[in-house]
């Protein structure tokens, strides 16, 4: 029987993204909205709508770059946004904050906290996202494990 990785969402996640392919569980995250059961302290997925973005990097500044600066410590970390760049760019979100404000603090987000910032179109383009990115680093992590020397270090 082949198992396959299971999607974690947060439990305080407002409006959660629908998978399509893999099953999923809710349960509370340390950080970030998405993880892999089992994984939980390797991998982390924040994501963020433009208009809630915006409202991090203003209102709630202080709060998010403490999220932020927890996921330094994942070995597989990613800001989705959902949403497009033309979107910030063009100011189409309420608030008075400047595109380039915005622009620029998620560029300091990448090499302060060596994020990957990723843009996705759409909430479903953005769950087909998330679960690529789970189903690779599943894989990979599962793999890791599989490869256990059977000989003992000091009998080489």
């Amino acid at each position: 029987m082949k198992s396959s990785p299971i999607i974690i969402t947060d439990s305080r996640e407002q409006m959660p993204l629908k998978f399509a392919n893999l099953p999923v569980e809710s349960g509370t995250l340390y950080s970030g909205d998405y993880s892999i059961k089992g994984m939980e302290e390797v991998f982390v997925i924040e994501r963020k709508t433009i208009s809630d973005l915006v409202g991090s990097l203003t209102s709630g500044r202080d709060r998010f770059m403490n999220e932020l600066h927890r996921l330094r410590g994942y070995r597989f970390r990613r800001l989705l946004i959902v949403g497009s760049r033309n979107e910030i760019e063009t100011g189409s979100y309420r608030s008075r904050t400047k595109p380039r404000a915005v622009l620029a603090s998620l560029a300091a987000v990448e090499a302060r906290y060596d994020i990957p910032v990723i843009f996705s179109p759409t909430p479903h383009a953005a769950a087909a996202l998330i679960e690529q990115w789970v189903f690779w680093s599943w894989r990979e992590h599962s793999k890791a494990f599989t490869k256990i020397p059977t000989t003992p270090i000091w009998a080489v």
